[in-house]
């Protein structure tokens, strides 16, 4: 398939989502060419909030593929990907985003992804959102097991 034609199929599962009650949002992960796994948002039905297009497709690929590197492959999303689904693109290593409404868009809508984008670009002091760090010190523990351990699968 053409880079048009997996981006008209992330699109149909956009609108197959909202029909089905999820959002406005659908995935494709291809490799040459080759559809290796679809995702649609799937937030409300499921009760996950993680439950995006994008993520959803990148858990359907990493089994597909049986790993959780997809290098060689190109993702193909109904809508900018946001900040989680950015986050988990990187760190499946797809080599390309390719989509078709911006985040923008999806803020016209009522989705928030641009408000989180807007976010992170703050010191975590000045975020709406209001974290606290705990127990810093104990929890470099489990850093300093990992630094040490031989056989680690980096990833």
């Amino acid at each position: 398939m053409d880079k048009n034609e997996l981006m008209r199929r992330a699109i149909e599962l956009a609108e197959e989502s909202v029909r089905n009650g999820g959002g406005p949002f659908g995935a494709v992960i291809a490799k040459d060419g080759r559809i290796v796994a679809e995702g649609a948002n799937c937030v409300v039905p499921n009760a996950d909030p993680t439950a995006h297009a994008e993520v959803t497709a990148i858990r359907r690929a990493a089994q597909a593929v049986g790993s959780h590197d997809l290098s060689g492959c190109e993702i193909f999303t109904s809508c900018e990907p946001c900040p989680m689904c950015l986050g988990a693109i990187y760190w499946a290593h797809l080599d390309k985003v390719y989509y078709a409404n911006n985040r923008k868009d999806a803020a016209r809508i009522g989705f928030d992804d641009d408000f989180i984008y807007q976010e992170l670009a703050l010191d975590p002091a000045s975020r709406h959102k209001p974290s606290e760090v705990l127990l810093a010190d104990e929890a470099r523990r489990a850093f300093d097991l990992w630094e040490e351990k031989a056989d680690k699968a980096e990833y």
